[in-house]
């Protein structure tokens, strides 16, 4: 995963006061304490649009917005990034800064299909931390905004998912890219594939923590086996993504 440069002519560059955040998020005490502790500074740093990098809008995405967070924390939790996300009706990407690295952090934004004011918005994905000063890419090619906010959003989602199965490797890029020969998988698939290895994940975790609290040894016998078969349900997960991929 890489850092983006982000073109000069989108460059936005103003200061978010935190008090604009609550009123817009309708945000409670406990929220406003985790800015308070967590938030240093939010500055909307650039505004992908038409007008700015030349990209026609869609009905789904007409801007992307930019948004960086300098922490005052190592680990920022996700429902500040969320009423920032409610606050802001726009698909966003966080660049969280803290000493001296910086993350790419965002969820998958998109209008409600009841109501086109409201948004639906998913989980979150990060990149691996990396020093600040790591060298920028430009931005991939797109036709349009929806394209680009796509190709933004999947490099996050592949790298959160891999990280999420060791030892996965090869696989886990070969689950969501397919082979050379193969076309990649779209995005709403790659979404989907991340959320099912995310809830097998957590039920690999809650399955270690009865093994590890249960004292009797048949009954851990029991509990291993089902540890050993979820953790085999995971690997066939992304091991038939892979398959599916390069049959298509």
């Amino acid at each position: 995963m890489t850092l983006y440069a982000w073109p000069t002519a989108a460059a936005f560059g103003r200061v978010v006061p935190k008090s604009k955040i609550y009123e817009h998020a309708e945000t409670g005490t406990a929220l406003k304490d985790l800015f308070v502790r967590e938030v240093d500074q939010i500055v909307w740093t650039h505004k992908l649009a038409p007008e700015t990098i030349n990209l026609a809008a869609t009905k789904a995405v007409s801007e992307i917005q930019v948004i960086r967070l300098d922490q005052r924390v190592p680990v920022m939790n996700r429902e500040v990034l969320r009423a920032i996300d409610r606050a802001i009706p726009y698909p966003l990407l966080f660049e969280l800064a803290h000493e001296n690295r910086i993350q790419l952090v965002a969820a998958h934004k998109r209008p409600s299909e009841a109501n086109a004011a409201r948004w639906v918005i998913g989980d979150y994905y990060e990149s691996a931390w990396l020093p600040k000063d790591a060298v920028r890419v430009p931005l991939p090619l797109a036709l349009n905004m929806a394209g680009l906010y796509e190709q933004l959003l999947s490099p996050l989602v592949e790298d959160h998912t891999a990280r999420l199965v060791p030892g996965l490797g090869e696989m886990g890029q070969a689950a969501f890219a397919g082979t050379p020969e193969a076309t990649p998988l779209k995005l709403a698939d790659q979404l989907a594939l991340a959320e099912a290895v995310r809830a097998k994940t957590r039920e690999i975790e809650r399955i270690a923590a009865r093994l590890k609290r249960e004292p009797q040894y048949n009954k851990r016998v029991a509990i291993n086996a089902e540890l050993r078969d979820a953790k085999q349900e995971l690997m066939r997960l992304t091991a038939g993504v892979s398959v599916a991929a390069r049959d298509e």
